[in-house]
């Protein structure tokens, strides 16, 4: 079977730092190769894989290039499907640009649906529904008005999120600074617990973060750690008291919750999306709906085994469990 990943060109394929698409389009393609599979990943120019790697796009989009998004876009979209009669199958993590070329290329297709960015992108999944093989992420994150093959789970390598039992005195927000992933929240939270919080991740919104984040950053209560790179991930993530993610919209699955728990540490978040397909409410971290809740579920982190933390993410959330679904679902779209 030859399978091509379209992966995105923000960042690197795998991620330096933050790029959740990029992260699962790099682990699906290393998975693959790992069972015979024989795969080539479009992606930037400096991604790493095991396969065989192709594009136009020599540097990530998102590092400050002078660089028109659009245009490198669709040269590297069509860069893949200008040779689409080389693969058996195309499976897309670029959102619905490229279903607009699956009229047009007689290898079938299926995409990943990473998430909908707005209610209006939804006329091109519903125009190629019929000719396309559609993956949610999340059963939360399905629309009612599409169809779809199957609902997979990503999936993680364990071997990449150590587990650690032993935890420090902090409370953790790991993603991306903007509103929808409530930061500010996280530090009403730590404060009305009386505990320090670190915050990791991509400043998304800088008005949001000059405004409702930086003003509490001393670098005691609250500290602010930078876009860190997967070394410090593991070491922030793993010695944690608990992630705190109190999301104030649908979120369609949240890759930081499951790397949380697979290094052990329970994760505190707000009721929405998928979060309750994710976390088992009081056995791997707690469910909760406003800061209130939230803070009281902190007082009973002391109930959660790390262990149980762990087990979970690796039994639900692997990479061997996430490939499997896939290379099922291959088989279902060329059959």
């Amino acid at each position: 079977m030859k399978v091509a990943i379209l992966s995105p060109i923000t960042w690197r394929t795998p991620p330096r730092q933050y790029g959740p698409w990029e992260q699962v389009a790099s682990i699906i393609t290393e998975g693959l190769v790992k069972r015979g599979v024989e795969v080539t990943l479009f992606a930037t120019g400096d991604s790493i894989t095991s396969g065989h790697l192709e594009s136009v796009c020599k540097v990530p989009l998102g590092d400050d290039q002078p660089l028109d998004p659009k245009v490198w876009e669709c040269l590297h979209i069509s860069h893949l499907m200008e040779k689409a009669n080389e693969f058996d199958i195309i499976h897309n993590h670029f959102d619905f640009l490229p279903l607009t070329y699956s009229a047009l290329i007689h290898t079938p297709m299926l995409t990943t649906i990473h998430g909908f960015s707005s209610p209006q992108i939804l006329p091109v999944y519903k125009k190629y529904n019929k000719n396309n093989a559609y993956i949610s992420i999340s059963k939360s994150d399905r629309h009612e008005d599409l169809t779809y093959l199957d609902t997979i789970y990503h999936g993680l390598k364990p071997e990449d999120l150590p587990f650690v039992n032993e935890k420090e005195g902090y409370l953790l927000y790991f993603g991306r600074i903007h509103p929808d992933k409530g930061t500010h929240l996280a530090i009403e939270i730590a404060m009305d617990a009386g505990l320090p919080l670190k915050i990791a991740g991509l400043i998304q919104d800088q008005n949001y973060f000059q405004t409702y984040v930086k003003p509490f950053v001393d670098g005691g209560r609250v500290d602010y750690l930078g876009n860190v790179n997967p070394v410090a991930r593991n070491k922030l993530l793993g010695r944690a008291r608990a992630l705190l993610h109190p999301i104030c919209f649908d979120e369609p699955f949240g890759l930081s919750v499951v790397e949380g728990m697979m290094c052990g540490t329970p994760v505190i978040a707000f009721e929405r999306g998928s979060m309750a397909e994710i976390i088992v409410d009081g056995r791997t971290g707690f469910l909760v709906s406003d800061v209130r809740t939230a803070v009281l579920a902190v007082e009973k982190l002391k109930e959660i085994d790390p262990q149980e933390c762990h087990n979970h993410a690796c039994d639900k959330f692997s990479q061997d469990k996430m490939i499997e679904a896939y290379m099922r679902s291959y088989t279902q779209v060329l059959s």
